[in-house]
């Protein structure tokens, strides 16, 4: 049965790339006009605040400032829109996306040689209903050295990733022991959302 033709509120080419993978038509919702941080949505953690209630209410706050981008529009045919958010999380720490490179340093250091959570929200909002699932995934990477944490962070690809890495790209060799969602780890839960599109079908 095909899925359901929806609005994609993220600019991340992996979220798209994965949406492809399975078959789910889109169109991109954009949020904001040139920054991937969507208005009205504060992606910075809140004091005491733990990792799975933050990436809740992260993806929750994206639904439903998308959702409201689509009524300011007047948009003919209003489609579910989907929203998605990930965080990494050790010893309680939320890891965002690094602000430089000595922040990114700061992340692969704390998660060389041992395990750490990635959390991962995926949310479907229409005008009477939202649903939400949140996949939960183990990651164990081995020692990584000073002078591997130097040259990943010399490719770039660790800026703009939650924890400063990216499983699909070079940080793949870091990678250990993966317990739970590989795309989840990614940036989109397949399972989880496709869950979602079956059950959020009238």
């Amino acid at each position: 049965m095909p899925h359901p033709h929806i609005y994609l509120a993220s600019r991340s080419p992996r979220r798209r790339e994965l949406l492809t993978q399975i078959g789910v038509s889109y169109e991109m919702l954009l949020l904001r006009e040139h920054h991937a941080r969507a208005a009205d949505v504060n992606e910075d953690a809140l004091p005491g605040e733990l990792p799975e209630a933050y990436v809740r209410r992260v993806c929750e706050t994206k639904a439903r400032t998308a959702w409201r981008r689509i009524g300011e529009r007047k948009l003919a045919v209003p489609h579910p829109v989907l929203t998605a958010d990930t965080t990494v999380c050790i010893d309680g720490l939320i890891l965002a996306k690094p602000a430089d490179h000595a922040d990114a340093q700061r992340m692969l250091r704390l998660l060389s040689g041992r395990e750490h959570r990635v959390l991962s929200a995926v949310a479907l909002q229409s005008s009477d209903k939202r649903m939400m699932a949140i996949s939960d995934t183990r990651v164990r990477f081995r020692n990584i050295s000073d002078d591997e944490i130097t040259a990943y962070i010399a490719s770039g690809e660790p800026m703009g990733k939650a924890g400063a890495y990216a499983i699909q790209g070079r940080a793949a060799v870091f990678v250990a022991m993966l317990s739970g969602s590989y795309s989840g780890v990614m940036g989109l839960p397949l399972f989880e959302t496709a869950e979602l599109l079956r059950k959020f079908k009238p």
